[in-house]
C-alpha cells in the first residue's frame, strides 16, 4: 500500500473521531506549550543574563561593603551568609591606596551614590547621582557613549547622562551642552551614554550635592590586567583590605569581593535547577497527553475491527495496517505540537509582559525580571524539536494500538460486531 494512500486512511480516522481526538490534542497541545514556554524563557533569561554581565566587564572586580558568601551549586537554598560579628565600616580612601599597588591590579576607582531631583526646563525627575573618579572612570567603565565625551580632570559642574534619562524620564530630551539643575546647582552636559538611568559627575562635586562630608565609598571597582588570574587577584585584595581594616578572622569579613564571571555562574547554575525543576512538571502534562493519545489508538482499533478485517482481506499486509494507525498517532502529535508552540509562544509572551520583558523570536530581549534580567527567545530550533517530540510522543503512544491491529486475525476481524 502506498504511503499517500496511508495518510489518507490515517487522515480519516482522525477525521472521523473528531471530539476524542481533540480531547486528546488538547492534553498535548497543554504538555507541549508548558515545556516551549518554559525553555524560551530559560534561553532568553540565559543571553540577557549573558548580555548584561558581559556588559559590566569581566575584567573589572567589584567591592562593596557587607560581608557576604556568594553561593555556589551546593548553596541553593542556603541563602547569604552575613556577619554578624562585625559592624561594617566603610570603603575609604585608605583602601583604594592599599590596592593600587597590588599585583594585575590596573585601575581602582572609588565611587559613591544617591538620589536626588534633577531639573531641566519645567520638568523635575528624582534620579541616581552617582560620583566616579574622573581620573580613571573612562578606563574602568564599560557604559558607550552615544553623543559627547566622557569626564576628564576638570569637569567640576559637568554630567554625564544615561541614555534612558534623555530617552525616557525627559520624552523631549536634554540635548548635548545643555544645561540641567541638580540640588540648586547648574551642571552642563557634556556626554550621553546610550544606556542607563543615572547621573555621572566628579566624585567631590557629588559629595556636596549628595551632602556627604565623610571619607567613605559605596564601592570601589578593580579593573585587572590579566582576567586568567582574577581568583589569585581577588584573594590578594581581600587578604589586603582585611588588613587596612585591622580583621584576623576572615569569617568576620566586612566587605565582599564579587566579580561578573562568577556571579554568571552561580546564576546560570540556579537558572538550570529552575528549569530542569519546572521542565520535569511540564513533562507530567505530556505523558497525560501520551496516555490519551494510547487510550484514543486502542478505541481507534476496536472501531475499526472490521474495516481493519476487510482491508486484510483484500490483501493489506500486516505492515500496512500498523503504518495507517501509527500516521494517525503522528497526525494527533503533529496537530498538538503546532497548537502547543503556538500556545507557548503566546504564554511567554504574556510571561515576559507580566515581568516587564520582551519576546522575540530573533534574539534576546531587553529589560530586567526583578534583577534576574530574563526575557523570552523562541528559537527555530526550538519550534522544530517541539514539533519533532510531539510526534515521536504521539507514535511511540500508539506502537502498542498500532501493533495490535496489525496482529488481528482476518477472520476474527470480520466477525467482530
Amino acid at each position: 500500500m502506498r504511503l499517500t494512500k496511508s495518510f489518507k486512511l490515517s487522515l480519516n480516522i482522525l477525521l472521523h473521531s473528531r471530539l476524542r481526538s481533540w480531547l486528546t490534542i488538547i492534553g498535548i497541545i497543554i504538555g507541549i506549550a508548558a515545556v516551549v514556554a518554559i525553555i524560551s524563557i530559560s534561553e532568553g533569561a540565559q543571553q540577557q543574563l549573558n548580555s548584561n554581565l558581559g556588559n559590566l566587564g569581566a575584567d573589572t572586580l567589584t567591592i562593596t561593603q557587607g560581608a557576604s558568601r556568594a553561593m555556589g551549586p551546593g548553596d541553593f537554598g542556603r541563602g547569604t551568609e552575613e556577619s554578624s560579628s562585625t559592624t561594617s565600616k566603610n570603603l575609604t580612601s585608605k583602601d583604594i591606596l592599599m590596592l593600587k599597588n597590588l599585583p594585575n591590579v590596573e585601575y581602582v576607582m572609588g565611587q559613591i551614590s544617591g538620589r536626588e531631583d534633577l531639573t531641566y526646563m519645567t520638568k523635575t525627575a528624582t534620579l541616581e547621582i552617582v560620583g566616579v573618579d574622573t581620573n580613571v572612570w573612562k578606563e574602568i567603565t564599560t557604559e558607550q557613549l552615544a553623543s559627547g565625551r566622557f569626564l576628564t580632570n576638570g569637569d567640576t559642574y559637568s554630567v554625564v547622562l544615561g541614555g534612558s534619562i534623555v530617552s525616557s524620564t525627559f520624552k523631549d530630551g536634554i540635548p548635548l551642552n545643555s544645561q540641567i539643575v541638580i540640588n540648586g546647582k547648574s551642571f552642563k552636559v557634556v556626554g550621553i551614554l546610550k544606556e542607563g538611568r543615572s547621573v555621572y559627575m566628579s566624585i567631590d562635586t557629588a559629595k556636596t550635592v549628595l551632602e556627604i562630608s565623610e571619607d567613605k565609598f559605596d564601592s570601589i571597582s578593580v579593573k585587572l590586567n590579566d582576567i586568567s588570574l582574577s581568583n589569585d587577584t581577588i584573594t590578594a585584595i581581600t587578604n589586603r583590605l582585611m588588613l587596612s581594616h585591622g580583621i584576623i578572622d576572615s569569617n568576620k569579613k566586612d566587605f565582599t569581593v564579587s566579580s561578573p564571571t562568577s556571579m554568571q555562574e552561580t546564576i546560570q547554575q540556579t537558572m538550570s535547577t529552575m528549569t530542569l525543576f519546572l521542565g520535569a512538571i511540564a513533562a507530567i502534562s505530556l505523558l497525560v497527553g501520551a496516555v490519551g493519545i494510547a487510550n484514543t489508538m486502542f478505541t481507534s482499533v476496536l472501531e475499526k475491527t472490521k474495516e481493519i478485517g476487510i482491508m486484510k482481506a483484500i490483501g493489506a499486509k500486516d505492515k500496512d495496517i500498523m503504518i495507517i494507525f501509527l500516521l494517525n498517532a503522528a497526525l494527533i502529535g503533529l496537530i498538538g505540537g503546532i497548537g502547543g508552540t503556538i500556545l507557548g509562544f503566546f504564554a511567554s509572551e504574556a510571561i515576559s509582559s507580566l515581568g516587564g520583558i520582551s519576546t522575540t523570536t530573533s534574539g534576546a530581549g531587553r529589560g530586567f525580571l526583578g534583577g534576574f534580567g530574563s526575557s523570552s527567545y523562541v528559537s527555530p530550533e526550538l519550534i522544530i524539536g517541539a514539533l519533532v517530540f510531539s510526534i515521536l510522543v504521539g507514535m511511540i503512544a500508539g506502537a502498542i494500538p498500532a501493533r495490535k491491529a496489525s496482529r488481528l486475525n482476518p477472520v476474527d476481524a470480520l466477525r467482530y460486531e
